[in-house]
């Protein structure tokens, strides 16, 4: 019996990956998570996201950009032809501009390429960006969670450009949705709009 083939990932052990390179000398505008504020650190204020990018294969470069809300872990994504700063920005681009500006106040993401043009994010939409320290991804433990829920359906080595735009959002709402313990069997989307309703003044009459 190989026991390793009951578990939710399937893998037989561990195994040191390489992933992206780090650059954090060369980010311009780069401000370290040693710098965020208290309120965004305890999970306190709403609005707060952490993003990084998904990597499909080798071969095609694609992959999918991801931002996960730290209070509601809701998760919000979109595919990339590649894993580039340029696509990044384009994905969050579009991420944030169907939230309110009050949902959208800073992101956390790691020092890959792709992170090279976060400061744009703070042009056009108003946020803070912060860097978390190199090779620390359990700063970034709400989107690495987040991540891992896409994995499931989306294993490492999956070709993104056979999967459509409308399968990743159908994925993604289906995790959006589940009821999760930590919100006491609430869902992630539920306890997001809950959150916007406080945030904008909102009760359930209005």
């Amino acid at each position: 019996i190989y026991w390793f083939e009951y578990l939710r990932r399937k893998q037989k052990k561990r195994k040191k990956q390489k992933g992206r390179t780090v650059h954090r000398s060369h980010i311009p505008d780069r401000v370290s998570i040693s710098h965020r504020p208290e309120e965004v650190n305890n999970r306190t204020e709403f609005g707060h996201w952490e993003g990084d990018s998904i990597e499909g294969t080798r071969i095609t470069k694609t992959g999918v950009h991801t931002e996960v809300e730290r209070i509601s872990r809701k998760i919000k994504g979109g595919k990339v032809a590649d894993i580039t700063s340029k696509e990044s920005l384009k994905a969050q681009t579009i991420i944030f501009s169907n939230e309110p500006r009050q949902a959208v106040k800073s992101t956390t993401v790691d020092n890959g390429r792709e992170t090279h043009l976060h400061y744009k994010l703070r042009t056009r939409f108003n946020m803070m960006t912060y860097h978390a320290h190199p090779y620390s991804s359990w700063e970034r433990g709400t989107n690495e969670h987040g991540n891992w829920h896409i994995r499931y359906y989306f294993p490492k080595g999956t070709d993104f450009s056979k999967v459509s735009e409308s399968e990743l959002q159908s994925v993604i709402n289906e995790i959006n949705n589940r009821p999760r313990k930590i919100h006491n069997f609430l869902s992630a989307n539920e306890v997001y709009y809950q959150l916007l309703k406080k945030e904008l003044g909102c009760d359930d009459r209005n």
